[in-house]
């Protein structure tokens, strides 16, 4: 074979393999995050590798169906959460 498509083929293979790497579940922490905002609930479960960033993921989550605009959404993340509860 020539030296392209042998680089190629390492290449291709090195992508799939950090593709399946970082699909595996290297979450260490899982959180459910329940917002009020507006006379509004919703409630978003996020995982990740700190508790305080999967709060944070699982807050924005919940914020983003319930704010509407660039303010209402920085209002909401910013306000106490109605309940959080530790999953994982």
């Amino acid at each position: 074979m020539k030296k392209p498509v042998v680089a190629g083929i390492i290449f291709v293979l090195i992508v799939l393999g950090v593709i399946i790497y970082s699909s595996m579940n290297l979450a260490k922490f899982r959180v459910e995050v329940c917002m009020q905002f507006n006379g509004r609930t919703n409630c978003k479960t996020a995982s990740a590798v700190s508790e305080e960033f999967a709060q944070q993921t699982a807050t924005a989550n919940a914020c983003g169906e319930i704010a509407f605009g660039v303010t209402e959404t920085v209002a909401c993340e910013h306000a106490v959460p109605a309940k959080v509860t530790r999953l994982k």
